[in-house]
């Protein structure tokens, strides 16, 4: 098949399209298809892990000296900063959670909706920490809710915690 732009050498980038369901097909040969305006033959990868937390880190390491200061942060371990680890998305080792605790909490929470691991329960154990998991969530909602001055809300939710705790005392869910 020759090319349909220049008319003279063979095609081989055959382009279709479809568009609101109408088909259109375009055979170019290497010449045309790179002058043509819709091609961009480079390759980048669009998406790395590297970029994504570059990304998530890069906003809060911006602007402020205190942001700056923990960017220098250092694992005692393997001598790996913040910085490096905003630069190549991976911890140097296991030392670097304890080391990074602070900075890594909000990032977890942002990429994982938690900054604590909870996995999967064995289903002999699975009322324990369900009542567990349960008595944790009441305890952060009250929190919450004192923090917004809502006493009669956070009232109750200390009665239901004081119930949940003679429950357990007592030695029964």
């Amino acid at each position: 098949m020759i090319c349909q732009e220049c008319q003279k050498e063979m095609a081989t980038v055959h382009i279709t399209k479809i568009i609101n369901g109408r088909k259109t097909e375009l055979h170019l040969c290497r010449r045309c298809a790179r002058a043509h305006d819709e091609l961009d033959f480079s390759f980048e990868p669009q998406f790395s892990l590297h970029n994504l937390l570059g990304s998530l880190l890069g906003e809060n390491m911006r602007g402020s000296r205190e942001a700056l200061g923990r960017a220098k942060v250092q694992c005692p371990s393997c001598d790996l900063t913040f910085s490096q680890f905003s630069q190549i998305g991976r911890l140097g080792c296991s030392g670097c959670f304890a080391a990074f605790n602070e900075q890594l909490a909000p990032l977890l929470r942002r990429i994982h909706g938690s900054s604590r691991h909870t996995g999967k329960v064995p289903r002999r154990s699975q009322g324990a920490v369900r009542f567990a998991r349960e008595l944790e969530r009441l305890r952060e909602e009250l929190k919450l809710k004192i923090q917004k001055e809502e006493f009669e809300k956070a009232a109750e939710l200390r009665d239901r915690i004081k119930a949940m705790e003679q429950k357990v005392k007592k030695g029964g869910q």
